[in-house]
């Protein structure tokens, strides 16, 4: 009886250390990934209502604010207008079922953009 609890018990130890090892975080591969989510999460209603003039109007503005040699966007501001345009990309593959696997594509392309690439091509 000793030996079978023994036994249970070791096996019970292994499976809760494997399980704790397997369970911790893992390191992000983008380290801006936690700012990335807030900026979805806070703006994701206000994207999803707004229509395509709204959308253009984002988008030009971003264009334009990444263009201008005189700005220098934050990395907050870089990411609420790339997040922006990634939900819309989202929204307008959850109405366009047709354009579904395009417009997926583009958000995650809009959300792997990183501020540090953005950084480099102001130098």
């Amino acid at each position: 009886m000793k030996k079978l609890i023994l036994i249970v018990g070791s096996i019970f130890f292994l499976l809760c250390s494997t399980s704790t090892a397997l369970a911790q975080d893992k390191m992000p591969t983008d380290m801006d990934s936690s700012l990335k989510e807030s900026i979805y999460h806070k703006h994701k209603k206000e994207v999803w209502a707004y229509d395509k003039k709204d959308f253009d109007a984002l988008f030009f503005e971003f264009f334009q604010k990444q263009n201008d040699i005189n700005t220098k966007l934050s990395k907050e501001e870089y990411y609420t207008y790339t997040i922006k345009i990634a939900i819309y990309s989202e929204k307008y593959g959850m109405l366009y079922k047709d354009h579904k696997k395009e417009a997926q594509q583009t958000k995650k392309e809009w959300f792997d953009k990183k501020y540090s690439d953005y950084l480099e091509s102001k130098k």
